[in-house]
């Protein structure tokens, strides 16, 4: 079995100055995207942003992607929620979606960090068997 990682994609250190420098990038491509997004007549703010927070998670890990949906919050909040470019106080169906996009960053990045761990393992050899199998039957 060949090694086990994302083809042509480089892996960046978890907790490293690059991992947080990515997640500040992903961060404005996405907010570009929303843009257009939002130019089209989109009202979804936090669409953009979740798939880049599943790849950084998968890329640089769980710390700076946790970073990227910290910094998305303020900013879609400033720039994407009406009234735009001000901070005025979030009505329900904003805190909403704001609470929606916290539980699914949660979810992805959990799942983006358990992806890198399993190729981690799969690249070291995978898991090692102890000869004895768990689930013999004693008859």
């Amino acid at each position: 079995m060949g090694r086990a990682e994302l083809v042509g994609v480089p892996r960046v250190r978890p907790w490293s100055w690059q991992a947080f420098l990515l997640g500040f990038i992903i961060v404005a491509v996405s907010a570009a995207l929303q843009g257009v997004c939002v130019a089209f007549g989109a009202k979804l703010y936090f669409a953009a942003f979740l798939p880049g927070l599943f790849v950084l998670g998968l890329v640089a890990g769980a710390p700076a992607a946790a970073f990227a949906a910290l910094l998305t919050i303020p900013l879609v909040w400033w720039a994407f929620i009406p009234p735009f470019f001000q901070f005025a106080p979030l009505s329900s169906s904003h805190a909403e979606s704001v609470n929606l996009f916290c539980l699914l960053a949660v979810l992805l990045i959990g799942l983006a960090d358990l992806c890198r761990e399993t190729t981690a393992m799969i690249s070291r050899g995978g898991l090692k068997a102890s000869g004895k199998s768990t689930a013999t039957n004693s008859q």
